[in-house]
């Protein structure tokens, strides 16, 4: 439409349109302090009770941070407006859809989410009981044979590793081979 018309005709409507753009970012600038209160109680919360061991708990503080979220975009996108329609309302007096669309996203992605912690929580309590997560085993033996600086049954010291970790750094006398790989072994992963 403004190549269609003289250069003062698009000047002057591309100065109407810039006087638009203002009013819209301060209506967005201005957003409800209870809504952002309402958003900073939701979002702490559920951090709260994502921090548990309990998956009931876990699945909450998911929910609540995701409709913290949910809420923190609406509120960033501004007042209402009209339905954004071809040919409703005037550009200008439109919801931006955008946000809307984030939302509905993040509901559907949380609900997923939400089933997959719902599934475990109940196989876990069927399992043992009880809804808290236990301490992994492994990694209990694992912490226990490092704090006495021993190795576990399957470490064979013949094989050469292939990453750059602490056997590489010579902090752990592991037995009786005490070489150190050279650069070639370690990216090859072969044997000298």
């Amino acid at each position: 439409m403004i190549a269609t018309m003289t250069p003062v005709a698009a000047v002057a409507a591309a100065s109407a349109h810039s006087a638009v753009a203002p009013a819209l970012i301060e209506a967005t600038l201005r957003p409800s302090l209870t809504l952002v209160v309402i958003v900073a109680a939701l979002v702490a919360t559920g951090t709260s009770l994502l921090l548990d061991r309990s998956l009931v708990r876990v699945l909450l503080g998911l929910l609540l941070i995701g409709n913290g979220v949910a809420v923190l975009f609406m509120v960033v996108s501004g007042a209402a407006g009209a339905a954004p329609f071809v040919g409703s309302a005037a550009p200008s007096e439109m919801s931006d859809p955008l946000p809307q669309a984030m939302v509905l996203t993040a509901i559907v992605i949380s609900l997923a989410t939400i089933g997959f912690l719902l599934a475990l929580a109940y196989r876990l309590w069927q399992i043992s009981g009880t809804d808290d997560v236990p301490d992994d085993a492994e990694d209990a033996r694992i912490q226990r044979l490092a704090e006495a600086r021993e190795t576990s049954e399957t470490y064979d010291p013949s094989e050469v590793p292939t990453t750059t970790s602490d056997e590489l750094a010579g902090e752990w006398p592991d037995g009786p081979d005490q070489r150190q790989p050279t650069g070639d072994q370690v990216v090859g992963g072969g044997r000298p």
